[in-house]
């Protein structure tokens, strides 16, 4: 699939618009965070961010310089990435203070409660194709359709998760897409309903490598869709990444290098896999944002995980985990999040978790916020989505739906949730949490 300079000069040229609505959300979200912070009166431990960077203006045509050797997540073109501290979250503290209510659940202007946002639960027995379909429009459609989200010509990439790559070993009578990966068929699926909403361009992403995509089965399905597969772990079809800034109020990382695809289009969705993450609790539409970020800024010298500095050393990982998955949302947010449930994993994330066992829960949960979404999956999990480290699922971290609601980006409280469809209930399949 290999092609000319000229031609991904082309592609990249029609991306360019003057503004993104991702950026448009992104600067929204992190003003709404700022006069949260200052409205709340008492507000509970705050993390000390490092200087905020200034936005890099939206470019309007190709860029053509080289990217730097090691542009790092702050911005600094080092060795390895500079993290800044989470003093509000040492694990010597124990669980974070609860945050105060969100400052935009009622409009003041009409003193009328804003409508909940809404979530939507289906059962899908199989990946039959026709089914599938049939259950992700039936989702769309309890959500109220993509009209607010997919304008006519629009460019749309979507994030699926391939955790572990090409090398990843499926469990016995499985494929890995029916175990730990993001089934082609749910994207498929998506991708139609995507293309008769009046969808552009359409990207399919990950940051496993393009061998990820040819062992899950994507190359059919973007063939059909027409459809481009990138690895975001490249620079192409740019020739460089762009620094995403997180905004005011980092946990970890002040921002992120990541592929300009994700800065220019115009609609981002994460089609995540159902299951437990044994640092983070739950690996769902949140989580799945990790493997927007090219693996070698984060690599350790000698440790052979991926995307170390990440995560840090096991201790550190109790509040780095779930404040990296906070920031790198912040910094390339999601406007709408569909999760695979159908055929999974419970006990972990992947095969390496010795507590992995395949599960078949026959599900598929949809929303437009993802922290909402996220909340209802893990409830449909069997887990509480409120509960704090170190109760499970959040054994080994804290709870990330919970920072992500005090930073003002959705709610996992349910009872300010909306849900469609099978109620949570009835949809309940408990999962066993990651132990390791």
């Amino acid at each position: 699939m290999a092609k000319t300079e000229e031609h991904l000069k082309g592609k990249a040229d029609a991306l360019s618009r003057p503004i993104s609505r991702r950026q448009f959300v992104a600067g929204l979200a992190s003003l709404m965070a700022l006069l949260a912070a200052r409205c709340r009166p008492t507000p509970g431990p705050t993390p000390t961010p490092t200087a905020t960077p200034t936005s890099a203006p939206r470019p309007t045509s190709t860029p053509t310089g080289t990217p730097t050797a090691r542009a790092t997540a702050t911005g600094t073109s080092t060795a390895t990435p500079i993290p800044t501290d989470i003093p509000a979250l040492s694990p010597t503290k124990g669980p974070m203070s609860a945050p105060s209510p969100i400052a935009t659940s009622v409009d003041t202007s009409t003193a009328m409660p804003v409508p909940r946002p809404r979530v939507a639960i289906a059962r899908c027995a199989s990946y039959d194709r026709n089914l599938v379909e049939q259950q992700v429009r039936a989702l769309i459609e309890d959500l109220g359709g993509l009209q607010d989200i997919i304008k006519p010509g629009g460019s749309v990439a979507i994030k699926v998760n391939l955790t572990g790559g090409a090398s990843t070993q499926p469990l016995p009578g499985r494929s890995l897409a029916e175990a730990s990966a993001t089934h082609p068929e749910v994207v498929r699926a998506l991708g139609m309903v995507l293309r008769q909403a009046g969808a552009g361009p359409l990207y399919i992403v990950e940051a496993w490598g393009m061998d990820a995509f040819t062992v899950c089965g994507y190359e059919p399905v973007a063939q059909d869709l027409g459809a481009e597969l990138v690895d975001l772990n490249a620079e192409a079809p740019f020739s460089d990444f762009i620094v995403m800034p997180v905004g005011a109020r980092a946990f970890v990382y002040n921002s992120f290098p990541l592929n300009r695809i994700l800065e220019r289009v115009d609609t981002f969705i994460s089609v995540a896999k159902m299951k437990c993450h044994y640092n983070a609790g739950v690996t769902l539409s949140l989580k799945n944002q990790i493997g927007c970020t090219p693996e070698r800024f984060y690599h350790v010298e000698g440790n052979l995980a991926p995307r170390a500095a990440m995560h840090g050393s096991a201790e550190e990982s109790v509040t780095r985990v779930p404040g990296v998955i906070v920031d790198i949302n912040r910094a390339s947010p999601i406007d709408f999040a569909l999760i695979d449930g159908i055929m999974t994993v419970e006990g972990g994330e992947g095969p390496w978790i010795a507590s992995v066992a395949p599960v078949s829960p026959g599900l598929l949960v949809a929303g437009k916020n993802p922290v909402c979404t996220d909340a209802v999956a893990t409830a449909v999990m069997g887990f509480d989505p409120t509960t704090e480290w170190p109760t499970t699922p959040f054994l080994h971290g804290h709870n990330h739906l919970t920072l992500a609601r005090a930073m003002g980006l959705g709610t996992n409280v349910l009872d300010e949730i909306e849900v469609r469809g099978v109620p949570i209930a009835k949809a309940r399949f408990s999962f066993k949490p990651a132990t390791g």
